[in-house]
């Protein structure tokens, strides 16, 4: 993919990080403000006895809750039984999903972080995914915590600190990309009645308006000059600290602009790694709808796309993972459907055990297996490769 790895090649220019064209030899990078060499790390992830702890109290306080107190302050004094009454076979291919879901999310990953000359095979894509979706679900809301340990990984790895963050946005486009569009085709044909399925104005119209603004300000933001931080640093001279401000200013937006052109280049390459974006959102759809059958039936499954992507809104609560706000999101958007509230609790119960705790064991397992392979490569001298 020519074009995204032109892109990416420019944020680094700008920043004096940049390779060899005819080589691809490493060059050695440097600090945009200074144009001295950069021996700045990312900084290591630990995760310290007392997150461990409070985030173990606060994750069985919202299991709690949410399997035993909540049913009781709905009236739903059966849907523990229920829960343990659902159709065995139903819930065997909820698993089935959950596993295909993240084999489809490590192969995105792999087409957007591991081309070329690289340290990072099939197990360490493993590790990384892994360990990133339980911190993400663990220890930060929003997916910062996923992200914050990605990018760790991938610099230790030997990936330069500019080439990191642009194909760290460009995962982020193509996986939200489609969440956005989801929200926007589905809420307006659930309302236009193209697909069957109630359609009130606030759960099709109104995220269906929230979803095409973003679209529009990361379309927007792929216009941004993906020289911009040389411009200002050919604006600004000197080491006044109005120069330097606006400098770091600028590597934002630049690196921001390079990595959502970064994603586009990778849709219209046409890479059938794309299908990886498709499949971890289908799949985990697929697990809610499992769900729903394995308790009772199913609504119409434009119904459960758009639930379950409002309620995966939930996600920007500061909560770990969103536990709480996913549920009671997802659980309130099919009440508004007009769904059973008593099979939307259950169903929304039992998808969460699969999508959201089940993983979170490997997962864990997984951040410590990453930390020795991080180990193994800090012991032979990384070369910093683009």
């Amino acid at each position: 993919m020519a074009g995204d790895r032109a892109t990416e090649n420019q944020a680094d220019a700008s920043a004096g990080a940049a390779t060899d064209g005819s080589s691809g030899s490493p060059v050695e990078a440097t600090d945009p403000t200074s144009g001295t060499p950069s021996t700045q790390e990312m900084l290591r992830v630990r995760f310290t006895r007392r997150q461990l702890l409070v985030s173990g109290v606060f994750v069985a306080s919202a299991l709690a809750f949410l399997y035993l107190v909540l049913p009781k302050l709905l009236g739903l004094q059966q849907t523990w039984n229920r829960l343990q009454q659902g159709n065995v076979w139903w819930l065997a291919l909820a698993a089935v999903f959950t596993v295909l879901s993240f084999a489809a999310y490590v192969w995105l990953f792999r087409a957007v972080f591991v081309r070329g000359e690289s340290r990072i095979g099939w197990r360490e894509s493993y590790e990384i995914t892994m360990a990133s979706l339980a911190a993400t679900r663990l220890f930060s809301a929003g997916g910062a915590g996923g992200v914050a340990l990605t990018a760790w990984a991938l610099r230790r790895s030997g990936l330069g600190p500019r080439t990191v963050a642009c194909r760290m946005i460009a995962f982020l486009v193509l996986l939200y990309g489609i969440y956005m569009a989801a929200l926007v085709i589905d809420g307006l044909a659930l309302y236009l009645g193209v697909f069957p399925g109630t359609a009130p104005f606030a759960i099709t119209i109104v995220p269906a308006i929230f979803a095409a603004v973003v679209i529009g300000l990361f379309l927007a933001v792929a216009f941004v000059p993906g020289d911009l931080e040389r411009l200002v640093m050919r604006w600004t001279t000197g080491e006044r600290w109005g120069g330097r401000a606006a400098r770091r200013l600028a590597a934002l937006p630049a690196t921001a602009a390079t990595g959502v052109r970064t994603a586009i280049d990778f849709t219209r390459s046409g890479d059938p790694a794309l299908l990886g974006t498709i499949a971890w959102w289908g799949l985990n759809i697929a697990i809610l709808w499992a769900s729903f059958h394995a308790f009772g039936s199913a609504p119409p499954q434009a119904v459960i796309v758009m639930a379950y992507f409002v309620g995966m809104l939930g996600n920007l609560l500061p909560l770990p993972g969103g536990v709480g706000g996913v549920d009671g999101g997802m659980i309130g958007a099919f009440t508004a459907f007009g769904v059973d509230v008593e099979l939307s609790v259950v169903a929304v119960l039992a998808y969460r055990a699969f999508a959201f705790w089940l993983p979170t064991l490997p997962g864990a397992v997984a951040y410590f297996q990453l930390r020795r392979t991080v180990h193994r490569w800090r012991a032979r001298e990384a070369p910093s490769y683009t």
